[in-house]
């Protein structure tokens, strides 16, 4: 969606909504308004399935929810973090920042979503 804009531009609204509906932000789902943390919210999709490897959306049940939220919040984020990818990279910390990253990216409000030149910085 970034290639819509114009160079000065910051934000637009379109007429009709396209694209795959996990990876969408919800404002532009639900509105048509995007902006440059529309791009920000998929790209943090993606990290997150990556890091767990889990597919979109996996994280959408009750069940699912209530698993995530205390296994971040008790310290036990290696937990989420996909078998396969802690046997192949050796530098743990790596893992969750990357993850804490995605999970910046896909906050709800679009206020609360670093820029992608933030997270940039952040890697």
């Amino acid at each position: 969606m970034a290639k819509l804009f114009q160079m000065d531009q910051t934000q637009d609204a379109t007429s009709r909504i396209v694209g795959t509906l996990g990876y969408m932000a919800p404002e532009y789902a639900m509105h048509g308004c995007f902006s440059a943390k529309s791009d920000v919210l998929s790209f943090g999709e993606l990290v997150v399935e990556i890091i767990t490897g889990r597919q979109n959306g996996s994280f959408n049940s009750e069940e699912e929810q209530e698993y995530l939220s205390p296994t971040w919040n008790e310290g036990r984020t290696l937990n989420l973090i996909d078998p396969i990818l802690k046997r192949v990279v050796s530098r743990r910390d790596v893992l969750i920042r990357c993850f804490h990253i995605g999970l910046l990216c896909v906050q709800e409000k679009v206020a609360d979503r670093p820029t992608m030149a933030s997270v940039i910085h952040l890697f």
